[in-house]
């Protein structure tokens, strides 16, 4: 009978972790076009000029 009440006990901790996890990555704010241009330019994934062009297309 422990041993079950240490399982449900174990399972409820775990599921409790898990909803706060996702309370906390759901409360963020989302990324602006510009904020993902300027990650996409730090990677190397667009070149100068596309940057430039990309941010004066968002402004």
């Amino acid at each position: 009978m422990g041993i079950i009440f240490l399982l449900v006990l174990a399972a409820a901790i775990y599921f409790v972790v898990q909803a706060i996890r996702t309370k906390n990555v759901a409360g963020r704010t989302e990324e602006t076009p510009l904020d993902i241009i300027k990650k996409r330019y730090a990677k190397g994934e667009l070149t100068k000029e596309d940057f430039e062009r990309m941010k004066n297309e968002l402004q």
